[in-house]
């Protein structure tokens, strides 16, 4: 008999569900909450769970997934540059990655990228751009924003202004202090001799969906001309056209007096960037992004043919289709739905917030919910799973929002799709 090479076939379907769950109970890390969902495979804005159930995702993989699931021409760009090159290290030049930077550098202004893997070291990257502009004169602290989130290593989560992130990570890493949202006196009075930067998203993702002010941004950037500060911007989640426009600051300040002139110092960038292949970046204005010299700075996989001839093509796509009016128009009549949502159910839904792809539905209390009130589980994350059961995807943001962070391309009736269901069950609550 001829010796088996091949793993015996999984069990039949309705099996799998368990099989799956029993593999992730004996042989992973137990560090997420995981909603009781097994997917298989995906296609524009549904996913499809191991029993055929289908779900409009209006979550994204959290705003990953901006060209939605199984896209052609992401797979198309997989395939014809892992027939080329897939990997040769950061000690050689590849063109991918040189015409990835000047894609990102002509969307935003004159400066230079560094390609990581993720937000958190993009992030990192930052910090550490910080304390090298800031080590002659001995500062290295600073600034993020109470509700913020910057990621889960140990200096991401110092620099998270949410303490549940942190806590059983003590002592924190030093060097960074919180400080009010939206708030510029608050940052000023904040500022100490070692201070250095200020990182502030332009929406709070995770903290909320609460959108940066216009004031807010032309004050901090005044504040770190006068004080010789470094601003930052974590446009992981926010940005990629998630607001409309490529960077969420950029549609905060249209129209704005002075808005056109506003840059900050460097950007993280993740997230939606790869759309869903692995890929993070930031970028660094013209007078510093020399700064991280050779040998300051490194990543074995950051920037890869691969990951760049993807990203390459996320942008593509995005240009050619104009995702960003997309994000923009159908964002707009999304935020409508739910205001009307929040003024025909009251009971229910206190406010919606964000803009274009980036929203949120704020619930009221929970224990002004019946249906929610008995259960230990946060309004939420009650919420969210009742629009399991009807086959939408969404995420849950602190105890009473939900988020909303649908691919760009998705369709009007998607849309009109999502909001019917929200709607049905805002209904079954009410």
């Amino acid at each position: 008999m001829m010796k088996e090479i091949v793993p015996s076939p999984p069990p039949l379907v309705h099996n799998q569900f368990e099989f799956v769950r029993e593999l992730f109970s004996k042989n992973v890390v137990p560090s997420y909450g995981r909603f009781d969902l097994v997917f298989s495979h995906g296609a524009g804005s549904y996913l499809f769970d191991v029993a055929g159930k289908r779900y409009l995702d209006l979550g994204a993989g959290i705003a990953v997934c901006c060209l939605g699931h199984a896209h052609p021409a992401i797979t198309e760009a997989l395939v014809e540059q892992s027939k080329k090159l897939i990997h040769v290290s950061n000690l050689y030049f590849t063109e991918p990655q040189g015409r990835l930077a000047a894609e990102l550098v002509k969307r935003i202004g004159a400066g230079k990228c560094f390609f990581a893997n993720s937000g958190a070291e993009a992030n990192e990257g930052l910090f550490k751009l910080a304390r090298k502009f800031g080590h002659a004169e001995g500062r290295f602290e600073i600034l993020t924003a109470t509700n913020s989130f910057h990621g889960r290593t140990l200096a991401g989560i110092a620099a998270t202004g949410q303490d549940k992130v942190k806590k059983g990570f003590e002592p924190a890493t030093p060097g960074f202090r919180h400080i009010p949202f939206n708030d510029p006196a608050a940052a000023r009075n904040a500022i100490s001799p070692a201070t250095v930067a200020i990182l502030m998203e332009g929406v709070q993702g995770e903290g909320g969906v609460t959108p940066a002010t216009p004031e807010y941004l032309l004050g901090l950037r005044a504040l770190c001309d006068e004080k010789k500060l470094l601003l930052f911007m974590d446009g992981v989640q926010c940005g990629h056209y998630r607001t409309g426009r490529f960077q969420s600051f950029q549609r905060i300040l249209e129209n704005v007096p002075g808005g056109e002139k506003f840059l900050p110092d460097g950007i993280s960038m993740a997230k939606s960037l790869g759309g869903g292949f692995p890929i993070g970046a930031f970028w660094v204005r013209a007078p510093y992004a020399d700064l991280l010299g050779p040998g300051t700075h490194a990543t074995t996989f950051g920037g890869t043919p691969l990951a760049c001839a993807v990203a390459l093509k996320v942008l593509e796509v995005i240009e050619r289709e104009r995702l960003d009016e997309q994000a923009r128009k159908l964002g707009e009549w999304f935020k409508r739905e739910l205001e009307r949502l929040a003024a025909t159910y009251p009971q229910v839904v206190k406010r919606a917030r964000g803009l274009g792809f980036i929203l949120g539905l704020e619930l009221v209390e929970k224990e002004k919910i019946p249906a929610f009130a008995a259960s230990n589980k946060t309004a939420a994350l009650q919420f969210v799973n009742r629009l399991h059961e009807i086959g939408v995807l969404t995420i849950p943001a602190g105890t009473q929002i939900v988020r909303l962070l649908p691919p760009l391309n998705l369709k009007p009736q998607e849309a009109g799709e999502g909001i019917s269901k929200i709607e049905e069950v805002i209904k079954s609550v009410a």
